[in-house]
Parts: C-alpha cells; structure tokens; sequence
C-alpha cells in the first residue's frame, strides 16, 4: 500500500486507506493475541510509513486519524461487535475465521453500529473490496452476506448517513 495507489487517479480516498490501516493493525493484534494500543499503534504506523514511504500530508494525518478512531472503536466495543458479527455467521466457528476476514468485518460493524455519519451500505463495499484485495473473492461474498445480515437489523436507513446536518 502505498501513497500512489491510494490517489484520487484510483478513486480512492484516505477513508479507505484508515479502514486498511485499522484492520492490519486489529490483525497484527489479534495474532499477537494481544489487545490495540496506542503504543503498538505507533510502531505499526512508522512501519507502515517508511516501508511505504507515506508522507506527512493531509491524506497521511487524515488516514492515520480515522485509523485510530476505527482500531479504538474496535477495541472498546469489541464484544459487542464480535456478538453481532456471530449472530449473522450461524454456522461458522468465530475463532475458525480466517483472522484477515474477522477483522475486516470488524471494521465494518463498528462503523455500521457505531458511526452514524457512514451509510452502512459504504461499510459493506468498503469492507467486501477490502477482504478481495486480501483474502479473495470467496471471503468478498461470505462478508457480504454476514454484513448484509447486520445492516437488516439496522433500525437505519442502509443507504443514507445518520448524522445532523
């Protein structure tokens, strides 16, 4: 992942890298089998700027802070999200998914439960081309389904923020 390959020529947006960003380090985490934290957070993210020589931009800064609100968010609310995540997988052993594709739906719920000014239905996209780029197809179409579930028991509308304007 570098700067270039998260330019607007590609369409993507420093939203979309935090959200890849978040979901390394909650992997890294979860191998570790150790809680996040901002002091692993910040050896993550030097890691990640110096291997892909990410500069100390307003895409950088903007990527990095939705990163920590994301993995944050995770953390604090991580049974809940990890319940939600169980109840739409019936039939899948939780501790048996694959770690990349846990993760990924993480993300996703947390900002589907918890982010009012995201349309759950850009979680879900996000979430699925995320786990393509990832893990494969395959996991795109079992995270669709699981995330589809949760949206549906959203009581909001799927396609619009929920935030003031």
């Amino acid at each position: 992942m570098t700067q270039q390959e998260f330019s607007a020529e590609n369409k993507l947006h420093s939203k979309r890298m935090a959200r890849e960003l978040a979901m390394q380090f909650l992997f890294e985490c979860d191998m570790l089998q150790v809680m996040p934290e901002f002091v692993r957070w910040e050896s993550f993210f030097e890691q990640i700027r110096e291997e892909h020589g990410l500069r100390d931009n307003r895409f950088a800064r903007k990527s990095r802070e939705y990163a920590e609100e994301l993995f944050t968010g995770v953390a604090v609310h991580l049974d809940e999200i990890d319940d939600t995540i169980r109840a739409q997988s019936e039939n899948w052993d939780f501790a048996r998914l694959a770690t990349v594709d846990r993760n990924v739906m993480r993300v996703a719920v947390f900002e589907m439960l918890f982010k009012d000014d995201v349309p759950p239905v850009v979680s879900i996209n996000e979430a699925v081309e995320i786990a393509m780029d990832y893990s494969g197809e395959k996991a795109g179409s079992f995270i669709n389904g699981v995330l589809n579930g949760v949206k549906n028991n959203l009581s909001r509308s799927p396609r619009e923020s929920g935030a003031a304007e």
